[in-house]
């Protein structure tokens, strides 16, 4: 077949043209600036841009051949040149845009618009693509009360008249949130206080990280997990405080603004069988001393201790369940205070351990059961939980075993005290609602509204009944009533401890408005049997009843 030179020589200017621009584009993509901090070997990116130069060289060589050619079938072969020119101009074209994405991507990380938001009246922030948080946080708890105690208390008892009125138990503000999706992290300050309002100190201040699923990994001051009671919120607890026998043991070596190492973990074993499946929760951690203020610029200030306490704490809990009927709860807990406090030597109570607790009330600060500073070598709280919901209902209970490990420097026959503490408690929700387990902290939340305060609408929130039974005995080697702790050594008794046994029985309701704002009415019975070291009564029985007002968002 002949070709007309006319058509001949249009068809070779359009396929010169098309390898121009394939060349120039090329050039421009492979000499575009790479940022210095790009890797120094070839990416799969560049080798493949590589090849695609090379295949265009070999392209216009032909062209060239052709041009000067001229045979009868150049007209065909120039038309599937063409056509095999545009492919590779796409592909090119979509290998560098990809590129220049990529590099875009590690050299700015993207920063993604960030999102406002106030869900159930929190304020939010976040990144749209979930990478960062900050979520500000406040915790305001109001209560007000009474304490019936008018002529119940000992004659020798002259100087005690528990506080009836107001106080802000906590007045907690903060924020925390997420950073760079793996890390979390938390900054909450306290204003809040037992009895009286408290200047304003570090409640919480940690990071951690949770990218080694399903373990999380977390250092500063906070709260670690150390027993059923003590994992729940106190915006969400069924009674206004804490059973007295886990206040107790928690601040040991854990409890409120505890510096600590943790990691924690859970998961679940047996998921999508038909059968029962079980959740699982395990937690360990290092922990110091408790967080504290003082004002270092005054003349005299407090005394800080000549070396801080060192604790190992561990939980580990099994909750077996079948859907959404029915939850149970096993667990054991434990804590070792291998250090006490150091305080000095120029003390005669060098290293000293107390356990003591206010009766499950703080409008007072007064602790009616209480062992006194104890000078020991060790300290530890053994722990056993059991828990379970059906439907609206939850029961859970725990009991603990505390001993001290003394530290005798003399031949004195001193034993090594022993104490015990144990409560169960309850509570109904009327209105229908379960108490919600939740995994990653091994607890029973509080209970997930249907509706919300709306009489408009005719809804009127949730309401829930609770109750709640605690015996905490800090007695040992008591001798009773009317018998003084001996001074001999090798008397009876003479290694007594009368820290007391306090009872307390307690019923309360619970008026959930909406997720933020809560109402709490508590009566309680306390009765403490408690004698001083010559024998005479101090304790005394009395009832209570308080209202909390709360706001959390």
């Amino acid at each position: 077949m002949s070709l007309q030179p006319n058509g001949l020589t249009q068809h070779l200017a359009r396929g010169a043209l098309i390898a121009v621009l394939m060349s120039s584009t090329a050039s421009v993509a492979l000499a575009a600036p790479r940022h210095k901090a790009a890797p120094a070997g070839p990416s799969a990116a560049d080798a493949k841009l590589a090849a695609m130069q090379a295949q265009l060289d070999e392209m216009r060589a032909q062209m060239t051949q052709m041009m000067q050619a001229r045979s009868a079938d150049s007209d065909a072969r120039v038309a599937a040149l063409q056509a095999q020119l545009d492919t590779v101009n796409r592909q090119l074209a979509d290998v560098t845009a990809a590129q220049t994405a990529d590099a875009s991507d590690i050299i700015t990380l993207k920063a993604p618009a960030t999102t406002v938001a106030l869900p159930n009246g929190k304020p939010a922030l976040a990144t749209s693509d979930g990478r960062f948080t900050a979520n500000i946080r406040a915790t305001v708890m109001l209560d007000t009360g009474k304490y019936f105690q008018k002529g119940s208390l000992p004659a020798v008892v002259t100087n005690r008249d528990l506080n009836d009125g107001t106080n802000f138990r906590r007045a907690r503000f903060g924020i925390d949130g997420k950073l760079f999706k793996d890390f979390d992290y938390g900054l909450i300050y306290e204003f809040g206080g037992s009895g009286a309002e408290d200047t304003g100190h570090i409640q919480e201040a940690w990071a951690q990280y949770s990218g080694l699923k399903p373990w999380r990994i977390r250092i500063g001051a906070f709260e670690p997990n150390i027993g059923l009671a003590a994992a729940v919120s106190t915006s969400q607890m069924p009674m206004m405080e804490r059973p007295a026998p886990a206040e107790v043991a928690r601040n040991v070596a854990a409890g409120d603004s505890r510096s600590a190492l943790q990691v924690a973990g859970n998961g679940i074993w047996g998921e999508g069988d038909s059968g029962i499946a079980t959740r699982w929760f395990a937690s360990a951690a290092v922990t110091g001393n408790v967080v504290t203020t003082f004002n270092s610029a005054a003349t005299a200030f407090n005394a800080q201790p000549a070396d801080e306490q060192t604790a190992i704490i561990g939980r580990l809990a099994l909750a077996p369940f079948s859907s959404t009927d029915w939850q149970l709860h096993f667990g054991i807990n434990g804590q070792l205070a291998t250090q006490p406090n150091d305080t000095g030597a120029a003390n005669a109570v060098r290293y000293p351990v107390q356990l003591r607790d206010r009766p499950e009330l703080r409008l007072d600060g007064a602790r009616l059961v209480d062992t006194g500073g104890i000078d020991a070598k060790s300290a530890s709280v053994i722990g056993l939980e059991a828990g379970a919901t059906v439907q609206n209902f939850m029961i859970e209970s725990e009991f603990f075993n505390y001993k001290i490990d003394r530290r005798i420097t003399g031949a004195l026959p001193f034993g090594d005290p022993a104490f015990h503490g144990w409560y169960v408690q309850g509570a109904w929700v009327l209105t229908g609602e379960p108490r919600p387990y939740n995994p990653a902290e091994a607890r029973f939340d509080a209970p997930k509204l249907n509706y919300n305060f709306n009489p408009a609408a005719g809804t009127w929130g949730t309401l829930e009944l609770a109750a709640r039974y605690s015996d905490l005995d800090l007695n040992f080697h008591d001798c009773g009533a009317g018998k003084a702790v001996p001074t001999v050594a090798g008397a009876a008794c003479f290694d007594a401890v009368r820290g007391g046994e306090q009872k307390i029985s307690s019923v309360g309701l619970n008026w959930h408005l909406n997720p933020d704002i809560r109402f709490m009415l508590d009566y309680l019975h306390v009765d403490v049997n408690r004698f001083n070291t010559a024998g005479v009564q101090v304790g005394q029985t009395y009832n209570a009843v308080a209202l909390r007002s709360q706001f959390v968002f």
